[in-house]
């Protein structure tokens, strides 16, 4: 039988957007937040401090003896503290790390794996709607830190004017409130009606919705399983996932949704395999190399026959197309915090993206004619020309938002100097324009190696540290999968390579008009290589005007 975890990974990638989150306390417990009744229970047993009292074992009973009424959340906090101001204060220190628990090493009142998991789900694009009985803010932190910013419905007046579920990026319903709020609800009474708009809202998720269940017992929240009894369609499966067997209430919800139990550990363990199977699975659903492979051969077909003009160039747009849709900053959002696992995860993701086009690139810059060159400008122009985005980002993704255009930018030079195809090699410096806030000018000033990824982050690269070109080393790397049955030879490679880039920096050096900026040349492998240096200056000396780069209209 299939593990449960490998049926709802397989079930979230294939259907994004589709599965909903029902977390419970347990999801928040490994950070140390407490329940709103725990909240209750701790001010009760601070105010019969103060009035002289030991109310243990019992402070609920305790203060209904004092004050002939059970405990009510609200009913405490506005006698406790009068001003909203003061309340906040007042539940910072259940909510919020203090001084002597912000090491993060200690993990308290901070996002846990699972909240960060969640993020992650999230981010890309798998899940949109979470419905939640907690009150805390990290499921909030998380996905600000990944460059989210969520639809909050703390309370029924919020859901008037909300956005409809499927037009957010990601909308969270909390059900109980939020801590700053002293509306949220604890008591059984309190938890055994919803506001009718809450409840209308719920039956949409249930009914529009599978359900993913963690950290919640169903025993206390009596409309949160009214809510949940009273949709009968079950268009989606349920998956429960909890320690032991779901007994009572939680047994009786599974067999109502006809769901699957998902045993687990905790909730942390849980979200993060799930997260990490649901994008294993994004990565093997990578382009096959066999489209690659088709790709190739069709291009070369189109390629040889002029009839086919218009094949052709419907083949390498619609291509191009996909790339730059998948490009966009929903998929690669510039707010994420930098880390090195991320980084490398963007490179590769950009990488996979890219790769049918960079075979386009490849072969077409290779075998193709004078007559096509625009097709292959007009691609990198295309790619390497985004919108235009506000500034609240880190400059790191922005930059590296480039990357597929660079990868374009030295499959078809290298191509095109792999097959004395001089004239492409100059269009795609020169013709290529590149557009910026102020400006337009040649794409070969702005698009290269160190305006991509710095050397700092190039060493970030697996198998990069201590390198002296790391950006460099791992594109040449990645280029000589796409050139090996073009240029079988390893060393006669590396030529082709080191060529393109030290004429890219000579191209650079000739069209950049401020002489400060001259001096910042896009260096590569060539500069510690160098041979290609003292072979490029005999070329020139031997030449001189008949040069075949002088010829095609460089310098």
């Amino acid at each position: 039988m299939v593990d449960p975890i490998l049926s709802l990974a397989f079930s979230v990638h294939s259907n994004p957007g589709v599965y909903a989150l029902l977390l419970g306390s347990g999801v928040s417990r490994a950070a140390g937040i407490p329940t709103g009744w725990e909240v209750v229970l701790d001010l009760v047993r601070k105010l019969a401090h103060l009035k002289g009292f030991n109310c243990e074992p019992d402070p609920a009973a305790w203060y209904t003896s004092e004050y002939q009424e059970a405990p009510d959340y609200s009913k405490l906090l506005d006698e406790l503290a009068k001003s909203p101001a003061e309340r906040s204060q007042l539940l910072k220190v259940y909510f919020e790390p203090t001084e002597l628990e912000q090491e993060p090493e200690l993990g308290v009142k901070l996002q846990t794996a699972a909240h960060k998991a969640i993020a992650e789900l999230v981010v890309n694009g798998y899940i949109r709607v979470i419905v939640t009985t907690n009150f805390d803010r990290l499921l909030e932190m998380a996905l600000e830190a990944v460059g989210v910013v969520p639809t909050v419905i703390s309370t029924s007046d919020a859901i008037d004017g909300a956005l409809p579920l499927t037009h957010t990026k990601c909308s969270i319903i909390k059900l109980h409130g939020d801590y700053l709020d002293t509306r949220i609800k604890n008591t059984p009474s309190e938890l055994e009606q919803y506001d009718e708009r809450l409840n209308k809202l719920l039956h949409r998720v249930f009914d529009e919705f599978g359900l993913i269940v963690c950290g919640w017992s169903a025993e206390w929240d009596t409309a949160l399983r009214a809510a949940i009894e009273r949709c009968p369609n079950h268009r989606f499966t349920t998956y429960w996932a909890a320690r032991g067997e779901p007994r009572g209430a939680a047994e009786k919800l599974l067999n109502f949704r006809r769901g699957v139990r998902v045993p687990i550990q905790n909730a942390d363990s849980f979200f993060q395999e799930l997260a990490e199977k649901v994008l294993s699975l994004q990565e093997i659903n990578r382009p096959h190399p066999l489209s690659a492979k088709v790709a190739a051969a069709t291009l070369k077909k189109y390629l040889v026959e002029s009839r086919y003009r218009i094949q052709l160039h419907d083949l390498v747009s619609q291509e191009v197309e996909k790339l730059y849709s998948g490009m966009c900053f929903d998929n690669f959002p510039l707010n994420a915090k930098v880390s090195r696992e991320e980084f490398r995860l963007r490179v590769q993701r950009y990488e996979a993206l890219a790769e049918i086009v960079v075979t386009i690139m490849v072969n077409g810059c290779y075998w193709g004619e004078q007559s096509h060159e625009y097709l292959w400008v007009d691609s990198l122009t295309r790619i390497a020309n985004q919108p235009i985005v506000g500034i609240s980002f880190f400059e790191e993704w922005r930059e590296l938002s480039f990357y597929p255009a660079l990868l374009l930018l030295y499959a078809g030079g290298i191509a095109s100097l792999a097959s004395d195809n001089y004239n492409t090699f100059v269009a795609l410096l020169t013709t290529s324009k590149i557009k910026t806030a102020s400006k337009e000018e040649p794409l070969v000033l702005s698009l290269h190696t160190s305006a991509v990824i710095s050397q700092e982050h190039g060493r970030l690269l697996p198998g990069m540290e201590g390198r002296y070109a790391p950006l460099s080393d791992h594109l040449c790397e990645v280029m000589r999968k796409n050139f090996r049955e073009l240029i079988p030879n390893d060393v006669e490679f590396k030529q082709v390579f080191d060529k393109f880039e030290y004429l890219r920096a000579l191209v650079y050096y000739h069209l950049q008009p401020d002489e400060y900026l001259k001096y910042f040349l896009p260096l590569g492998c060539f500069a510690y290589r160098r041979a290609i240096l003292e072979k490029i200056a005999s070329e020139v000396q031997l030449k001189g005007e008949t040069w075949l780069l002088i010829q095609a209209g460089l310098f």
